[in-house]
């Protein structure tokens, strides 16, 4: 590839190679690095005082950006509704268990059959310790939450290109890595080749440093010993009695380890969204959903599906169909705020400005794609000792996390078998839904051969096909952000737009409610002006 060509390439593009050729954990990285991911600016609850003069605002979608502003603008005073097209509020926030069925575009139904306990997240499935809005709401609403196992070092790193495509702990890869590092670093400052950076106390000091991340000897090299296999594992684990003294284990040379392209995924829990503390519902993710049904769930109307909206000077009106009867109506309200992703609201008729209208088709929304898969039994923790966590991959799949809930638990238990962006979404989404969980066991057998043993069933979500969202996030670039970005989330008339869409944390819970809140804070703010 010419020095010309890759300078062209778009960051979309560059975030599509990441994910085909590392996976999806890497990508993500990358996208963090990029600046498409970001923490939070909540600061607190929100505050619209005064009076709301009886105004009335009609809500389009009952995601986690709709219930937010549902919540907090009727106890401003404001009257307000909500349409959702599903059964259900929540959004992306959803979680499928047994007895579950979803049909996705194109027709084709599943079925979850998952048995009584065991679910998976098809979208959100992990929320950042500094998503404050997030935290903030499930402590409000009395959603439990529990820690989620981002970084696991006995779970596994895997490269079809590398040892014979068997499977290394992340541990082995991780000490190993910095290891070799670590004594490099050392050789570097004992050579003086450091001096123009680095002072000669700094550098008694930065050895002393590198001796303790590298797991170093008393001479600063990475070996066979107690410092390595402390960080790496041992061969032969400490234990009591005769048989108790342990044996070390050796570690991989640099070149082994470097020409792996395992260090790769070293990186994982490095990223801020991904730094301890991170946690999860307790029994899924749609609990945040349920903890705001429970305050302004009556507020919701299920089963409706947004197919116009026209604003006029003193008002808006919205038509939508009854997805049960095929009936259509009309909901009438001052002010619409709209949390539809903009993938479908740019196929909606809606009388707003050019701006807007330019902005909403503007941004394409990303591939994704999940699949859950139920086991017989926990192999993962009672054969290999793996208790949460990420297992990464350079296989379609990208990634197996581990449940980090009911350790030990007796009967099936599920998994997520895959989560992959990008191309592999693409391939995975145009398959057919039972074909999409047969490669997922396909490629999980490749690391774990237990699974086609004790597989029991699955189900595969593509956003893509989901019909209520058709992708799974808004794929903003800088350039598209400097173009149309102010003009989405400006007020348009009567009308104004919320979702992660509308943000800078594409992708995470996150970005809707702070979007939302924005949103509300302004229309109050010209509602008191009026």
């Amino acid at each position: 590839m010419s020095e010309n060509a890759f300078t062209a390439m778009s960051k979309r593009d560059l975030l599509t190679m990441i994910g085909r050729t590392a996976g999806a954990s890497a990508m993500y990285m990358a996208m963090s690095s990029l600046g498409e991911a970001h923490a939070s600016t909540f600061k607190g609850p929100i505050k619209l005082d005064g009076d709301a003069k009886g105004a009335s605002v009609l809500i389009l979608g009952a995601g986690v950006a709709g219930m937010v502003a549902a919540l907090e603008l009727r106890r401003a005073g404001y009257k307000v509704q909500v349409l959702e097209y599903n059964n259900r509020v929540g959004g992306r926030s959803w979680t499928l268990r047994g007895g579950d069925s979803f049909t996705e575009l194109g027709g084709a139904t599943q079925h979850c059959e998952f048995a009584a306990g065991n679910y998976i997240n098809p979208g959100p499935w992990r929320i950042p310790y500094h998503h404050h809005g997030l935290m903030h709401y499930c402590t409000e609403l009395g959603v439990t939450l529990e820690p989620f196992m981002q970084v696991n070092t006995n779970a596994y790193l895997h490269s079809t290109k590398a040892f014979d495509g068997v499977p290394q702990r992340f541990r082995h890869i991780n000490a190993d890595y910095f290891g070799h590092v670590g004594e490099l670093l050392a050789k570097a400052v004992n050579k003086n080749a450091l001096d123009d950076t680095v002072t000669k106390g700094d550098a008694e000091t930065l050895l002393s440093s590198l001796r303790s991340w590298g797991a170093l000897d008393k001479d600063y090299r990475y070996v066979k010993g107690a410092a390595s296999s402390d960080r790496r594992g041992w061969e032969k684990n400490p234990g009591g009695g005769l048989t108790a003294e342990p044996i070390a284990s050796d570690p991989m040379s640099l070149e082994t380890v470097l020409r792996s392209g395992l260090w790769n995924g070293v990186s994982a829990g490095f990223g801020m969204d991904h730094q301890s503390a991170i946690f999860q519902p307790v029994g899924g993710m749609d609990q945040v959903a349920k903890g705001f049904e429970r305050e302004v769930g009556d507020l919701v109307r299920l089963n409706s599906k947004v197919v116009a909206i026209e604003q006029a000077d003193k008002g808006v009106t919205v038509t939508y169909e009854d997805t049960k009867t095929g009936v259509r109506q009309q909901a009438k309200a001052d002010w619409c705020l709209c949390t539809i992703p903009l993938s479908v609201l740019s196929q909606i008729e809606m009388n707003v400005g050019d701006a807007m209208a330019n902005a909403i088709r503007a941004v394409p929304y990303e591939p994704g794609f999940k699949v859950g898969l139920e086991f017989k039994r926990r192999f993962w923790e009672q054969d290999e000792q793996i208790f949460g966590g990420i297992t990464y991959t350079d296989l379609p799949n990208s990634q197996i996390s581990y449940p980090s809930s009911r350790y030990g638990a007796k009967g099936p238990a599920t998994l997520l078998g895959g989560y992959t962006f990008g191309a592999f979404a693409y391939e995975f989404t145009s398959l057919p839904p039972a074909e999409r969980v047969a490669r997922a066991v396909e490629w999980g057998s490749k690391i774990h051969p237990q699974y086609k043993d004790e597989f029991l069933n699955g189900i595969a979500v593509g956003w893509h096909r989901v019909p209520w969202t058709q992708g799974c996030f808004g794929g903003w670039t800088d350039e598209s952000r400097a173009e149309h970005y102010k003009n989405l989330c400006q007020i348009d008339g009567r009308i104004l737009l919320a979702g992660e869409h509308a943000s800078y944390v594409p992708a995470w819970q996150e970005g809707g409610i702070t979007s939302s809140l924005d949103a509300i804070g302004r229309l109050h703010q010209r509602v008191m002006a009026g």
